[in-house]
Formats: C-alpha cells, structure tokens, sequence
C-alpha cells in the first residue's frame, strides 16, 4: 500500500507524525505542500478521502483567511478549494493517505487508524 504524507517540516505535528510513520516502519512519499501544493482536483479527492467538507481543513487562524474574507459563510467549496490550492499554507497539516483512506495527523497518533 502506498502510503503518503503532506507534510510541513516547520511543523512539529507534522514531524511527529512522520516520525511515527517511520517507528512502524512505513516508507511514506513525502510531499511538501508549501512547495508543491496539490491541484483542485487532488485536495478535492483528499477531502472525500477525509469524509470532511474544505472549512475543515482550512487553518483559520492564518492571516490570509480574513484577508481572503473565507470566513464568510456563503463562500461556495469550489471557492475555498482554489484558495487553498492558491494559498497552500490555508491547509490544515500533516495529511496522510493510504489507498483509498485518509487521516489528518492531529493528533499524530489518528493516522494509525488508517493504515
């Protein structure tokens, strides 16, 4: 099974989170987000991976979501998927997929379950 982490390296949670991967000894492919954001279509089949609707995964407490006004609640899921595919540090982190499941390391330990 592959299996693959988007992951933030300045981030701990995200650290942790492989780390723990690698403690089981799962070789994860390891996309940074930041430099190599996913496209609409990937981050939409990440969120029905996830069972989660965009708000979800969206870092709300990142400056660029007031300056984009995402808060506001009218704002269609096309809408917040291409500001996230445009601003990539709106994405909650780290992402783990594994066939067709998908578990936000928050805490790290929650991606176990999908393994």
């Amino acid at each position: 099974m592959t299996v693959t982490i988007y992951h933030n390296p300045r981030c701990s949670k995200s650290r942790q989170t492989l780390a723990l991967l690698q403690e089981r000894g799962v070789t994860p492919t390891v996309v940074e987000y930041l430099k190599t954001p996913p496209d609409a279509a990937t981050l939409g089949d990440i969120l029905a991976k996830l069972g989660c609707p965009p708000r979800q995964l969206m870092r709300v407490k990142e400056a660029v979501y007031r300056e984009l006004g995402l808060g506001d609640e009218s704002r269609s899921d096309a809408d917040l998927i291409q500001a996230m595919v445009d601003n990539p540090i709106l994405i909650e982190r780290p992402i783990v997929l594994a066939g067709d499941r998908a578990a936000l390391g928050r805490p790290p330990e929650a991606v176990l379950a999908i393994l």
